[in-house]
């Protein structure tokens, strides 16, 4: 590792779990809105990201087309944080939430064609089209689905999907078995507006159906997407999500998402064994966005580390609908690697002891010794 202290670092980790750099699936980085970076929460997104031991941030369609290299240029090419991205069918984004509306704004071959061509961009998303207004001739009820589709199956990306089932017209079931292609993503899948348990509590049978025809189902807790009566439940049946994810922006920072050490703090209380929980977060994201080179510690691959502490005590976790869960563990990051570089060590690892530092130790920053 690349350690600004010594060129060998020997850390005690007693009782600490030492992962691969986390992975959160579906994060939202661009300013959504018309917000400018003034209006984002006052721990950046970067440092908030390290201090949850993420060290690769799946940014899902905050930008199409027309904001997307503007996102490459001044975010994803400039942060230490590793930032990948879905890149939204509707050419405005969620950056312009109107462009979601209108089909006419589904630029499907320039989103295929970004996609294709650049690395960092790992799919293709959908969200917000259409919801609770009757479909028509101009507003066909999978518009957006099918337009993210038809460039996903052109750039040979999965489609990450955030729909609104409207009932006739766009029911759940026909999304998640019929519209998605196996190995696309349905997101917030806990969401209320999911029925995935019938009137007994049960799981219902489509869901199973969809999970063994490839559908993959993201957790994309955000601000109104979690909600323990559907998640414990389903978890107790075996179904669980595939990736653990925050959909972290500025409305759910301080709450009720926090960060991805909340969410995997409150599967590891709903019975998730720690091994899982961080194969949701590192290995199995890596696979569903087709960066298998990620979620892993091998050597020759870049030093990506979160070392964390899990706590035994007596915690509480909220859902989306502001309803409690006690638990009795809680995990905390105490040093994030990043690339060979230490980005957060609250601990001070590496650091000497101050009765021992060198000289500089005693040379005020800037001043010029003469």
């Amino acid at each position: 590792m690349d350690i600004q202290q010594s060129d060998v670092l020997s850390i005690d980790l007693e009782d600490a779990i030492v992962a691969p750099g986390l992975i959160d699936m579906h994060t939202h980085i661009y300013p959504l809105c018309g917000m400018t970076e003034d209006t984002l929460p006052m721990i950046d997104g970067e440092a908030h990201m390290f201090q949850n031991g993420v060290t690769t941030a799946v940014d899902a369609g905050s930008c199409g087309c027309k904001d997307f290299f503007d996102f490459k240029n001044r975010f994803i090419d400039k942060s230490k944080l590793r930032i990948l991205a879905f890149i939204n069918i509707a050419h405005g984004g969620m950056v312009s939430l109107a462009s979601e509306l209108e089909p006419d704004n589904f630029y499907v071959e320039i989103a295929a064609a970004i996609a294709k061509e650049v690395p960092e961009v790992v799919g293709v998303k959908t969200a917000h089209y259409h919801v609770g207004k009757p479909f028509d001739q101009e507003h066909p009820a999978w518009a957006s689905v099918d337009a993210a589709v038809k460039a996903g199956e052109i750039a040979g990306k999965p489609v990450m999907a955030d729909v609104q089932p409207y009932l006739p017209g766009r029911p759940y079931e026909e999304l998640v078995l019929e519209r998605l292609r196996p190995g696309d993503i349905h997101t917030h899948v806990y969401a209320q507006q999911f029925h995935i348990l019938d009137e007994n509590n049960k799981m219902k049978q489509f869901m199973l159906d969809a999970r063994a025809r490839g559908t993959i189902f993201d957790l994309g807790h955000g601000a109104g997407s979690f909600w323990f009566r559907n998640a414990i439940p389903a978890y107790e049946q075996g179904f669980y999500p595939d990736t653990l994810s925050t959909d972290l922006y500025l409305h759910n920072v301080n709450g009720p998402a926090f960060g991805l050490l909340n969410i995997m703090s409150k599967y590891l209380n709903i019975g998730m064994p720690i091994e899982e929980v961080l194969y949701r977060t590192t290995a199995r994201p890596a696979e569903v966005i087709g960066h298998t080179e990620l979620g892993k510690l091998e050597v020759g691959m870049e030093a990506d580390i979160a070392v964390l502490k899990l706590h035994e005590g007596k915690f509480g976790f909220a859902d989306s609908g502001n309803a409690r869960m006690d638990g009795k563990y809680k995990l905390e990051c105490i040093l994030t690697v990043r690339n060979g570089e230490l980005v957060y060590n609250p601990m001070a690892y590496g650091m000497p002891d101050w009765k021992n530092a060198p000289e500089s130790y005693h040379i005020a920053p800037g001043v010029i010794q003469l």
